[in-house]
Formats: structure tokens, sequence, C-alpha cells
């Protein structure tokens, strides 16, 4: 199986030399990614050219404070450290300015082989050509995609919402959407439908107190006594 992946992966690199930005090879999963100007024309080839005839699915993904954390997990003498700065950068490798990213699964039958593109999102409000032409099971994927992550999708002939609510306001799946969300439903029996008002329900943040004990330290008496 390694053998048949590292040699597609070498066919991917020599094909699309000109418009790969990365293509690595892990766990046997080969991910290729280019630019959002290239996308139609890779996927045509990965279609025609590599037998991926199949897409297996289609998702966004939201980098926003991507390789930032609440706490650093070092582990020192006194156990592990707490969360008690925010927004620490972490080391991370390969960041990209584009917030988001819209991920391609694809399946080739004939071949018995997968491939993961890769497309970061350019513009605001991020924008990508649609992928209806070539693959048309991503008419509701890309729908979806719209619905959680606000990725619009140039050329296809129904963006509307598909799992929220009408009337929904936002897109629950992106990182700054409050866990609240920005509007709740209730029925009016004065006027006899169901309405929409701002939330009242007040957010807040429970940042619970936690002490650990190193392994190491000594027992207090009560500990002793009881233990």
């Amino acid at each position: 199986m390694t053998n048949q992946y590292q040699t597609l992966l070498d066919a991917v690199q020599v094909r699309f030399s000109d418009k790969a930005h990365s293509l690595h090879l892990y766990l046997n999963e080969l991910t290729l990614e280019v630019a959002a100007k290239d996308l139609l024309t890779v996927a045509t080839v990965l279609r025609d050219e590599f037998n991926f005839e199949q897409l297996i699915d289609l998702c966004g993904v939201d980098y926003l404070e991507y390789g930032q954390a609440d706490w650093d997990t070092k582990r020192g003498n006194t156990g592990f450290s707490r969360g008690v700065s925010k927004a620490i950068n972490q080391a991370t490798e390969n960041r990209h300015q584009e917030r988001f990213a819209v991920v391609y699964h694809l399946l080739s039958i004939s071949n018995n082989q997968r491939i993961r593109l890769r497309i970061y999102v350019p513009d605001n409000p991020p924008c990508l050509d649609s992928v209806i032409d070539v693959w048309n099971a991503a008419n509701w994927f890309e729908r979806e995609a719209f619905d959680l992550f606000g990725i619009l999708f140039n050329g296809h002939p129904d963006l509307r919402r598909l799992l929220t609510d009408y009337g929904f306001v936002g897109h629950p799946f992106r990182k700054d959407f409050p866990l609240i969300g920005e509007v709740e439903m209730r029925y009016d029996p004065n006027k006899g439908r169901v309405v929409y008002e701002p939330v009242s329900i007040e957010p807040r943040i429970l940042v619970p107190r936690v002490i650990r004990r190193d392994q190491h330290s000594k027992m207090t008496q009560g500990e002793q006594k009881h233990g």
C-alpha cells in the first residue's frame, strides 16, 4: 500500500509541478494543496487523468486563532501548568494567512486510491469556484460549507442554507460564533407564529480552579492520615 501511494505521489508531483503549493504523504494519506485559482483545473485533471471519479466529502475549516492556546502544557516540578495566559503562540509549521480552507476527499474506485485536496480560500467574504461541474455530488456539500462557515461558491446553482433554521443569523461553525447563538426563537400566542428575538441569555465564561499535585510531592499530614 505504501508503494502504491508513493507512486501516486510521484505522479501527482510531476503533473502539478507548477501548481502544487505542498504535497506530502503521511500514514498512506496523500494531501495536495493548490491555489484557489487552480482549483477547477486541478480537479478536472484528478478526475480525468488520475481517475478520482468520486467526491467522498467536502468540508470547510476555520483557522481563526490557529496555533494559539490558553495554556502551555509543559510539565514542571509542581505538575502541569495551568491555563493562566491568553493567546499563547504555539510553534506551528506552514501557517497561512488565509482564515478559511476547503478540503476535498476524493476516491478512485478503479485504482482503489484516495487523495485529499486542500484549498485556502482568499478574500472577504471567502469565495471559491464550485466543483459541481466536476463532481455533481458537491452540490449539498457546498451548501453545507456555506451554511456552517459562510464560504461562497461561484457557479453553484442553488446556494442556500441546508442545516440551520429559517431566519438563522450567522454561521455556527465559525470559531468566533457565540456559543449562545445570535438569536432565540419562541412561539408568540398573540401573533400566532414563531418569532425571533435577540438572545436573552448573558454569556459567561467558567474557569474552573484546578489543583494538581505532583506525584513526587509529599502528602500533608491529613492526606497521610486518611490515605
